[in-house]
């Protein structure tokens, strides 16, 4: 029997509140809608981090990010390098003879050629590997060759070459993680996206614009399901949307990014539901997945690789240390079989314990808020971030200069929400729960000594 293909498509910055369907059809997501219907609808789904190169980190290898080195988006620096130590999903997928493919987004590793996806399980890569990209002013880089940019909108690139890759593995099983880069900033789309959105007067210039983003990778999703059902493959696809975080919000007057997240609290970059509770889509008739459920459990980002393994009959190793579980037989209806003891932790540069983690456990959830002089970023390192991505065919080195000086101030008060009853976050129960609140706050500390020592011993994080 053939094995199942993976399909597994990852936005940028994109939250519950951008699909129509839970948003009363503020958006625009046919597509997307249909899916919601037609697979499982999971409600309580989390990223392994607030910003994207660590989730993906998380997301590619079944491991909490700090372990792998890929522990802030700084790819100028090499901040978002996935380990060369670390195993990825695809090594996996592709030694239990899967074709492989990554089309889009990297942003585990800029340069040096031991960071590319080619060398880290994926046979085939179309895209940039730097953390963004401009939608007219692109260069892909293709295998280790260079495209430039043609007058075509880079999602529109995308899904071009998402379609051609089933197309040329149709009889073969594959895997295909195509990560769109929208709607991610800068902000740009085709007017006719936009101006649905801009003609209602109801939103800013940059709302509109991100919704127009939005309604074009719709429309190019919509383009690889038909060309799974041209081929016959639609019902022995896995097929997985989910996003890298929360939404980007921010900027002022008319260029204001902040919109409707069914108002949960935060957003991308911060630890609370809004910046790491993600929307995700999993379809697959042929495996029993029946459509039309919610899926209530938690699942998280490092679930994604022991899952996926399981349903491809791909061999995880028994020495490979992951902190993902396995959680295709709770989706397929089966209780009781997911973990609810997650945690979170992110900031600029060396990790501060003390800044914006995070731990559920079960229905509880403890917070420690930011501190905002960790999570500075100084005016020359966002122009080092810019002139990075210029030009990738030239780029051979990262920047080793020190980290810059600052001092962290005492750390406010951490918080305590029971998110079963509250997942707002608006009743913070610390005061409360106090004996709760200092277990939990241990046993954050205790999970963040085990990461921080396994990043601690990457030997090739420079």
């Amino acid at each position: 029997m053939r094995k199942p293909n993976v399909v597994f498509i990852l936005a940028d910055d994109m939250g519950y509140g951008d699909f129509g369907v839970f948003n009363d059809g503020l958006t625009q997501t046919p597509t997307l809608d249909r899916l919601v219907a037609e697979g499982v609808c999971l409600t309580q789904h989390y990223s392994a981090s607030p910003v994207c190169a660590p989730a993906r980190a998380g997301l590619m290898t079944g491991r909490y990010p700090h372990r792998t080195g890929a522990i802030d988006t700084l790819d100028a620096r090499g901040l978002d390098r996935l380990a060369l130590r670390e195993t990825t999903v695809a090594n996996l997928l592709q030694n239990a003879g899967y074709a492989t493919g990554v089309i889009g987004k990297w942003h585990l590793g800029a340069v040096d050629p031991r960071y590319h996806p080619n060398a880290r399980g994926f046979d085939e890569f179309a895209g940039f590997r730097g953390g963004w990209w401009d939608y007219y002013d692109w260069t892909l880089d293709c295998n280790g060759s260079f495209k430039k940019a043609d007058g075509r909108y880079l999602t529109d690139v995308l899904t071009e070459h998402a379609v051609d890759f089933v197309r040329r593995h149709a009889k073969e099983p594959f895997l295909l993680h195509l990560t769109y880069n929208a709607p991610h900033f800068p902000f740009e789309c085709p007017e006719e996206d936009v101006r649905p959105f801009a003609e209602t007067g109801k939103f800013t210039k940059g709302v509109s614009l991100i919704y127009g983003m939005i309604r074009r990778m719709d429309a190019g999703i919509a383009r690889l399901l038909d060309e799974l059902k041209r081929q016959g493959l639609e019902n022995d696809t896995i097929m997985v949307f989910t996003s890298d975080n929360g939404p980007q919000f921010g900027g002022s007057g008319d260029m204001c990014t902040t919109r409707f997240n069914c108002n949960y609290a935060g957003s991308k970059g911060l630890v609370y539901e809004g910046g790491i509770r993600v929307p995700a889509i999993v379809r697959w008739p042929a495996g029993g997945l029946t459509g039309g459920r919610r899926f209530d459990q938690m699942m998280h980002f490092c679930d994604w690789l022991p899952t996926l393994c399981c349903a491809a009959v791909a061999a995880v190793p028994a020495g490979l240390k992951v902190d993902g579980w396995n959680v295709l037989p709770a989706l397929q209806g089966e209780r009781g079989k997911v973990c609810t003891r997650r945690f979170w932790q992110w900031n600029r540069y060396t990790p501060v314990l003390e800044c914006n983690a995070a731990m559920r456990e079960g229905g509880w959830k403890l917070v420690r808020p930011v501190i905002h002089e960790a999570m500075h970023l100084p005016q020359e390192e966002c122009d080092r971030d810019v002139a990075s991505k210029r030009d990738p065919e030239t780029r051979t080195t990262i920047c080793r200069d020190p980290e810059p000086e600052r001092t962290i101030p005492p750390a406010p008060p951490a918080q305590l929400f029971n998110i079963d009853a509250d997942p707002l976050e608006k009743h913070d129960l610390a005061a409360a729960e106090p004996d709760r609140a200092a277990q939990m706050l241990r046993e954050l500390e205790t999970w963040f000594e085990a990461v921080e020592a396994d990043r601690r011993s990457i030997a090739d994080k420079w």
